[in-house]
């Protein structure tokens, strides 16, 4: 009877043994599937590029306190009490936090990635927007000029073709998201619904002509993401707040926000499939921030969100807790106690535990397209596998 139970309990932990191994070293091989990530894109993504292009002597009200309380102890620059999503799947892959680019070649290692995005950035030109009487009030910066950014510090990233081919090769780009602000500077600058709709298809086609361009560069991984439900956002149920009940879903979002968000997401996948056909030996991916966001509106205890999706933590008052006169970061502003129980931080953007269901949804689960876990450009070799299996102790803690 002793020697039967002493057999099961060292199968047992033979199979402990190996499924640690087996584990740890999926890790491993998730941690080497991308040298460098590279970031374009608005809010969602500036780690902190807007500062520099500020006047003088001013700063952007993200760039004050509560901003950056839950991770970094201070504001950066991110539109978030911590983290974005760039941070998160940098830190999934092993990678560094990637830096601004404004602020890349004061120092760091650039090969491991830069951020290029910008706080209030489109997708299409000022020009294309002022034809039409729409101004920013925050940032002319494009796509493309992020791009073009991009394309001035490659000679600083690798220093000969040869290797600049392998260095993209083994980078993965996340291109947005990009659109949302289109259409809000659009809304807000006076037009209506039935003036932004026909401007959709144009800014879908930048977009992926910009991952287009990322391709001709020798990308081969370039993730593209929806966008948001804008109807869920505290700063939309704000500025178009309706008496008509029929303007709201079951979870108390505005129905044509999120309509015109998800004909902008549908006309981006039809586009995203044409261009994967043009290249079919590069990985396409497209990230679909939107669902990902709406598991948790429509299930906000489940994860956590005790405070319900549709308030903000951090804002100046108001049904939603935001005031457009008194945003975060500007008196008289106040914020919540604990940031993790929201999934709005300040209006506009999500909090960094709302970020990391994202992140994991989208890494781990069935938001991306083609799923970005059933591929890794960059595998580790054979020979790191058998060193792992043979001292995985020293390797690993299991």
């Amino acid at each position: 009877m002793a020697s039967s139970s002493s057999s099961s309990s060292s199968q047992l932990i033979i199979i402990y043994f190996f499924t640690c191994i087996f584990f740890a070293s999926a890790k491993i091989a998730t941690s080497n599937c991308y040298k460098s990530i590279f970031g374009f894109g608005d809010s969602l993504t500036d780690a902190g590029n807007l500062v520099h292009l500020y006047p003088p002597g001013r700063k952007p009200h993200m760039y004050f306190p509560p901003y950056g309380k839950t991770y970094f102890n201070r504001p950066t620059g991110r539109c978030s009490d911590g983290r974005l999503l760039i941070d998160l799947i940098a830190q999934h892959y092993g990678l560094p936090l990637p830096p601004p680019s404004k602020e890349a070649r004061d120092g760091g290692n650039m090969q491991s990635g830069i951020n290029f995005a910008v706080v209030g950035s489109r997708a299409m030109d000022a020009k294309f927007y002022e034809k039409r009487g729409i101004y920013d009030k925050v940032t002319n910066v494009s796509m493309w000029d992020q791009l073009d950014w991009f394309k001035q510090m490659l000679p600083y990233l690798c220093h000969n073709p040869s290797g600049c081919s392998k260095f993209l090769e083994r980078s993965l780009f996340l291109l947005g998201e990009f659109g949302g602000n289109d259409y809000t500077h659009a809304l807000l600058s006076g037009k209506n619904i039935n003036e932004i709709l026909p401007i959709i298809p144009s800014v879908v086609h930048t977009i992926v002509s910009g991952a287009h361009e990322l391709v001709e560069l020798g990308a081969k991984t370039i993730m593209v993401p929806s966008v948001l439900p804008l109807g869920c956002t505290s700063s939309y149920l704000t500025y178009y707040q309706s008496w008509n009940e029929e303007d709201y879903d079951e979870l108390g979002c505005l129905i044509w926000p999120n309509h015109f968000a998800t004909h902008h997401n549908q006309l981006l996948q039809r586009e995203l499939h044409r261009l994967r056909e043009i290249h079919p030996h590069v990985n396409i991916i497209y990230a679909d921030y939107y669902n990902a966001a709406m598991q948790l509106y429509r299930a906000p205890s489940k994860y956590g969100f005790l405070k319900g999706g549709l308030v903000t933590c951090c804002g100046g008052g108001g049904p939603y807790n935001f005031n457009p006169f008194a945003q975060c970061g500007n008196y008289p502003a106040t914020s919540c106690e604990d940031p993790n129980q929201y999934i709005n931080w300040d209006g506009y953007h999500l909090t960094e535990a709302a970020y990391k269901w994202m992140t994991k949804s989208l890494l781990e689960g069935p938001f991306t397209n083609p799923p970005i876990n059933s591929f890794c450009p960059f595998d580790i070799s054979e020979a790191q596998v058998s060193k792992n299996l043979e001292s995985p102790k020293e390797t690993f803690k299991i």
